[in-house]
C-alpha cells in the first residue's frame, strides 16, 4: 500500500519541475583519525602512506589532517556544508560496531545543529545482508536517520530486497545505487541513485530519471567535481576535474534530467579526489607535493581552495529554482 500511495503522488506530481523542492545530499565520511586525537592515523596512512606529509590523497586539506571524532571540525564542516547550499549529508556507514557506528550520534548531532538532515550511506560490511540490513535501518531510525542509501544492492537478492522494503516504515526512504530503475523496482526500492561517478556519467542521467520516473522512483543522481584515486587506491582511472567544467557539466546534466535530488559524491572522500571540501594551496609537505584547485573557474591561491564549495552553492540554488527547460535554453 505505501509503495502504491508513493506512485500515485508522484504521477500527480510530474508536470512541475522537480527541481522546485529538490533536496541536496553529500556523502560525508567520518572514518578519519590522528595521532593527537585518537592515538593514531586511520585512513590518512591507508596503503602504507606515513602522515602527516605522506597521505593516501592526491590533495592536502586546506585544514590540515583531521579526526573525525573532532566535535570543533564537524561543526566547522557542517557550518560549510550548509553554507554550500547542501540540505543532507549521507553519513559513510560500515555496520554495527564499527568506527563509523561510534562516531554517527556526535555527527548527527553536529549536523543539526546546523539545520541539516541526516541520511546513512549503507555500505557493503562484511556479512552484510538483507536481514542484516532490515536490523541496521531499526536501529538507525531510533537515531532519527529515516533516509537511506544502499551502496551495491544489487550484490543481494531483489527478492529479499521487496520483502524487506515493504516491510520499513512508511517514514523510512530507502535508495538502491544503481542506474536500472527496473531491477530497482522489482526489489520495491523507493529510489535510485548513482553515486560512481566514472561509471555513470552526466550523459544517462536524462535517461535514468525518466525511466525511474516511469517505475514510479525517486531520482537521485550523483555529481562530482572528479576523481583521481592513484594515492588513495592505487587506481590508475583519472577523471580530470578541468578547472570545474567537470562539476558543472554533471549539475547541468543532473538539473535537465528532471531529478528529485541531487547526491554529490563527495563532500570528503580524499582518497579517490572526489571531494569538495576545501585542499590546501599547491605546497610542498615534506618530499611530497599535492593537487589543488588552482584555476577552478578563474580561482587562484587561497580563494580556489573553496571554489568547490562556493560553485555548490551555486548549482545548489539553480537546482531549486530553475527548471529544467531554462536551463537547457541559457546551456544553448
Amino acid at each position: 500500500m505505501r509503495r502504491l500511495l508513493l506512485c500515485v503522488l508522484l504521477a500527480l506530481a510530474l508536470p512541475a519541475p522537480a527541481s522546485a523542492a529538490g533536496k541536496v545530499s553529500a556523502f560525508f565520511y567520518p572514518w578519519y583519525a590522528t595521532t593527537a586525537r585518537d592515538g593514531a592515523y586511520a585512513h590518512w596512512g591507508q596503503l602504507g602512506h606515513a602522515p602527516p606529509d605522506d597521505i593516501a590523497s592526491n590533495y592536502y586539506p586546506a585544514r590540515g589532517l583531521y579526526s573525525s571524532s573532532d566535535r570543533l571540525v564537524l561543526a566547522a564542516q557542517m557550518a560549510e556544508i550548509r553554507r554550500a547550499g547542501i540540505d543532507e549529508i549521507a553519513v559513510s556507514w560500515w555496520g554495527p560496531g564499527s568506527a563509523e557506528d561510534v562516531r554517527l550520534p556526535a555527527i548527527a548531532a553536529a549536523a543539526r545543529a546546523a539545520g541539516l538532515s541526516v541520511a546513512v550511506h549503507l555500505e557493503p560490511y562484511s556479512g552484510r545482508t538483507v536481514a542484516s540490513t532490515i536490523a541496521d535501518v531499526a536501529g538507525l531510525r531510533g537515531l532519527g536517520v529515516l533516509t537511506f542509501y544502499v551502496y551495491r544492492a544489487l550484490d543481494l537478492p531483489l527478492s529479499e530486497w521487496a520483502t524487506a522494503n515493504d516491510a520499513f516504515p512508511n517514514d523510512v526512504v530507502v535508495y538502491a545505487q544503481t542506474a536500472l530503475a527496473g531491477a530497482a523496482a522489482a526489489g520495491h526500492f523507493d529510489g535510485v541513485y548513482t553515486y560512481d561517478i566514472l561509471t555513470y556519467g552526466g550523459g544517462m542521467f536524462a535517461r535514468m530519471c525518466a525511466q525511474a520516473r516511469a517505475k514510479g522512483l525517486l531520482c537521485a543522481p550523483s555529481v562530482g567535481p572528479g576523481y583521481n584515486a592513484r594515492r588513495g587506491s592505487f587506481d590508475p582511472r583519472v577523471k580530470p576535474r578541468r578547472n570545474g567544467r567537470t562539476y558543472d557539466a554533471m549539475w547541468r546534466a543532473a538539473i535537465t534530467a528532471r531529478p528529485d535530488a541531487v547526491t554529490i559524491t563527495s563532500y570528503n572522500e580524499w582518497h579517490e579526489g572526489t571531494q569538495i571540501e576545501a585542499a590546501a594551496p599547491r605546497v610542498r609537505h615534506g618530499l611530497y607535493r599535492y593537487a589543488c584547485y588552482d584555476g577552478a573557474w578563474g580561482k587562484h591561491g587561497a580563494a580556489a581552495g573553496t571554489a568547490y564549495l562556493d560553485r555548490t552553492a551555486y548549482w545548489s540554488d539553480v537546482f531549486r529554482n530553475t527548471s529544467a527547460a531554462q536551463l537547457k535554453t541559457s546551456a544553448s
